[in-house]
């Protein structure tokens, strides 16, 4: 049975109410008849406005960030038992703006996944290289130490409950896109490095690829044999393009 696509808007530190329902109103709207997963990640202020508006829908929602902890005296931090109170489905981990931004280790990353799990929530594990390490030839060094911290963390069969995302963090937002070719080769790395562990778990593992996906490259990227849907950053502001990415992904698998 082959893997059903999945395609996932990251709103980052976007949105405001009205915005908002126009723009979640619009992608269930459009959604109807699309054979992939779809979901949402969006700001922990906007999960309730969300759930409410998806609720029901064939749309799941997420958030895009966790605390390590289950609770306690860490002021500002949201732990994962909180996200189950808004229906959460899946929570972004290890996504490179929180790695370069705010320090967040691969070590992190994998507490951050184990305290989803715990709560039945899918992590969307995200791995990815700099420019810089790209150029030096240590694409697969970097994303295969960053997976193998989070195995280390939550096991093989934490990954197989898992979705993983590879994001070169060159492509974020830089309007740069991986060639096909180049995000399939690093995606069938990751697939293997997983098949040495537990071959079931690989073959049913969902791999996203995030970096400057849009419609006009989607298809092709989704056409890969390891590519598994997106991981959607800026496009996923805009229903239309989010909607056209979304039938990308159906069509690659039928």
């Amino acid at each position: 049975m082959g893997r059903a696509p999945l395609v996932v808007g990251n709103w980052k530190m976007n949105g405001s109410l009205k915005p908002n329902a126009d723009l979640l109103g619009g992608v269930v709207g459009g959604i109807e008849g699309e054979t992939c997963d779809v979901g949402v990640c969006v700001p922990f202020l906007y999960l309730g406005q969300t759930q409410l508006i998806l609720e029901g829908s064939g749309v799941k929602w997420g958030a895009q960030n966790v605390s390590e902890h289950a609770g306690g005296a860490y002021t500002g931090e949201i732990s994962a038992s909180m996200l189950t109170d808004f229906g959460v489905s899946y929570a972004i981990v290890g996504h490179s703006e929180r790695r370069s931004l705010y320090g967040e280790s691969s070590e992190l990353v994998g507490l951050k996944a184990k305290a989803l799990l715990s709560a039945d929530i899918q992590p969307i594990i995200c791995v990815g290289e700099t420019l810089e390490e790209r150029e030096a030839g240590s694409t697969f060094e970097i994303v295969g130490a960053q997976l193998e911290a989070a195995i280390e963390c939550v096991g093989v069969a934490g990954i197989g409950r898992s979705v993983l995302a590879y994001e070169p963090v060159w492509a974020i937002g830089t309007g740069l896109t991986a060639k096909p070719d180049e995000a399939q080769a690093v995606h069938r790395f990751l697939r293997e490095r997983v098949e040495r562990k537990d071959s079931s778990v690989a073959e049913s593992l969902r791999i996203l690829y995030g970096g400057s996906v849009k419609p006009d490259n989607a298809e092709s990227l989704f056409g890969q044999k390891d590519i598994d849907g997106g991981l959607i950053g800026g496009a996923s502001l805009n229903p239309e393009d989010f909607l056209a990415i979304c039938r990308a992904a159906s069509a690659a698998v039928n």
